[in-house]
């Protein structure tokens, strides 16, 4: 089975395969392998920040905060 990743443990894979890709030592296919991942890697990001906005916003509303 596998466990879902969370924000930060994204972040951290995100920012190996940033490093990894600027050295410019991987072939071709690995440096496709490894953009690939951190495409995915940034669409989970960029959903759970969307995500905890939406909950903040939920919660400012429920208690009629004007933040």
């Amino acid at each position: 089975m596998k466990s879902e990743k969370n924000f930060e443990q994204a972040i951290l894979e995100l920012e190996n395969i940033v490093t990894m890709l600027e050295k410019g030592d991987l072939p071709l296919e690995g440096t496709l392998k490894k953009f690939e991942q951190g495409m995915h890697l940034a669409q989970f990001c960029q959903k759970s920040l969307q995500d905890a906005q939406k909950k903040v916003e939920q919660l400012k509303n429920d208690n009629n905060l004007d933040v």
